[in-house]
């Protein structure tokens, strides 16, 4: 069969589609990071053997894989071949703490873990309840160059992957992927091009913002490039070698490169189709990305978990770069109120979401499962949100806010987004974010953070008399800080919880 024939059936496999690209179209470059490059041909004998190992060393099939390096040749190889030994990759964050790291990985189950240099040398003295593997070192450990692992036959409803939620709002739960919705993620993607795809991918493997761009790539046959610790300067420097035509990346990134001072000087005509999501994109960044970086421009907005993705396409909607977009074909999105029903046409409510690309649920933890999902009369599954949004009268989505960011003073909805969005106004506000306090009046109050731009001038005071100007009474911030930079996961969402620790610790 030929790639061509499995991106058009019902269901296939990415380790089936690594091996055919590597009969078609081997000398094409399927992984490069900064140290070297493979082709797809080298990629499929070296996953392989990994594949293989894993087998000789008698791990059963579904079993989890712990990986936890930066962006590498490497850590492609380990993620592909614990597919192909019909295991269930688990990629986990290495900017978490070494406890943090150690406790994911036993909660995996995971019989090997997967850890480049750095990592081993954090977790030498942790208890990991897994054989530690270095990546760097991996050569040693494959099978033999000729070895071919025994056929694994993997079902749509096997788990493809874990991955563990950034823990902002509390401890990281593993989320199960099956194969058919990652399969649902490659095969939809029919019209952007990813067959001949050269894709920046700037953000870690551990997150679904960067699953979504990197699995396609592979699975239609194109080429990703990792990059390992993000570096503005160095991404555009790096886009404009490998000629690249796609990538995916966060509102954060997307600020940090628009904002450099020679961003004009560097070749991005061979860019077709860039995308955003994982947090919120200012319309005003939307607008200066689509004026001046070649190529589509396209946000995505969804969950890790799934439920339902809407798609706004910037270039094409200049008009709505304050929405997400509609919901996606076959993605189906109801707004419900506190009391689980659903709300009128034009309210805000709590959003629900179901569509094929759906986590089978929290690895270990039929509880949690439970919390995040609602059914519709009929019974049919979604899956909360979290957040709160309302449609516009063509039925695109606007985001108001996390529904646990949500500021109740005095008994009025104050939408955090909101106030953030008037901050970055003032000229000398580089980034900023809203918190809710307790108050003994109001039950909470609005407090706001923001990094000051270089070679402004204007006082702290002068900043928020100038906000609580702009704004309703109900919506005065009753104080502001300035901060260096305000603390973000390794796929830009703020902190907010570190935030208010931060400002909880200084009272007590």
């Amino acid at each position: 069969m030929t790639a061509a024939d499995m991106l058009a059936s019902d269901f296939a496999t990415l380790p089936d589609l690594v091996r055919v690209h590597a009969v078609e179209r081997g000398s094409r470059i399927a992984v490069a990071d900064e140290r070297r490059a493979v082709d797809y041909r080298t990629l499929d004998r070296l996953v392989d053997r990994f594949a293989a190992a894993l087998q000789r060393d008698g791990v059963p099939q579904r079993s989890t894989i712990a990986l936890v390096a930066h962006p590498s040749v490497e850590q492609t190889v380990a993620f592909l071949g614990a597919l192909r030994a019909g295991c269930v990759a688990t990629p986990i964050a290495p900017s978490a703490t070494p406890d943090q790291i150690a406790a994911m990985i036993r909660d995996s189950g995971a019989p090997l873990a997967f850890l480049d240099e750095p990592n081993a040398a954090a977790l030498a003295d942790r208890e990991l309840a897994a054989t530690p593997v270095v990546l760097e070192a991996l050569d040693p450990w494959l099978a033999p160059e000729d070895a071919r692992p025994d056929p694994v036959i993997i079902r749509p409803e096997d788990g493809f992957n874990i991955i563990y939620s950034s823990g902002t709002t509390g401890t990281p739960k593993g989320i199960v992927q099956s194969h058919a919705m990652r399969w649902a993620h490659i095969a939809r993607n029919t019209a952007a091009g990813f067959d001949q795809a050269v894709t920046m991918i700037a953000t870690p493997l551990y997150s679904n913002t960067t699953l979504v761009s990197f699995l396609p790539t592979i699975g239609w046959g194109g080429t990703a490039v990792v990059m390992g610790k993000f570096d503005a300067h160095r991404y555009l420097e790096l886009a404009e070698h490998h000629r690249a035509t796609h990538t995916m990346l966060v509102p954060v990134q997307y600020q940090r490169i628009m904002a450099l001072p020679d961003f004009d000087r560097f070749d991005l005509s061979s860019f077709r189709f860039k995308t955003c999501t994982s947090a919120p994109f200012p319309a005003a960044l939307k607008a200066d990305v689509v004026a001046r970086w070649p190529g589509l421009l396209v946000e995505y907005y969804g969950m890790t978990e799934g439920g339902a993705s809407c798609a706004l396409n910037a270039t094409a909607h200049p008009t709505k770069l304050h929405t997400v977009g509609p919901p996606m074909p076959g993605h189906e999105i109801k707004l419900i109120d506190d009391d689980g029903r659903e709300v009128q046409p034009g309210a805000t409510g709590e959003i629900v979401g179901r569509s094929p690309t759906m986590m089978t649920g929290y690895h270990g933890r039929e509880g949690a499962t439970r919390d995040a999902e609602w059914h519709d009369a009929e019974g049919n599954r979604y899956i909360r949100h979290g957040d709160v949004g309302r449609f516009d009268e063509d039925g695109f989505l606007i985001l108001m806010d996390r529904k646990k960011d949500l500021i109740i003073s005095g008994g009025y909805n104050i939408y955090p987004s909101d106030l953030e969005a008037v901050l970055l106004r003032h000229p000398a506000v580089a980034d900023a974010t809203v918190i809710g306090m307790p108050s003994d009046v109001w039950g909470e109050t609005p407090i706001g953070f923001y990094v000051p731009r270089d070679g402004a001038e204007a006082e702290d005071d002068a900043i928020l008399a100038w906000f609580n100007g702009e704004v309703g009474k109900t919506q005065r911030l009753s104080a502001l800080h300035p901060i260096d930079e305000l603390p973000r996961s390794a796929i830009g969402k703020v902190l907010k919880r570190e935030l208010r620790d931060r400002l909880l610790g200084a009272v007590a």
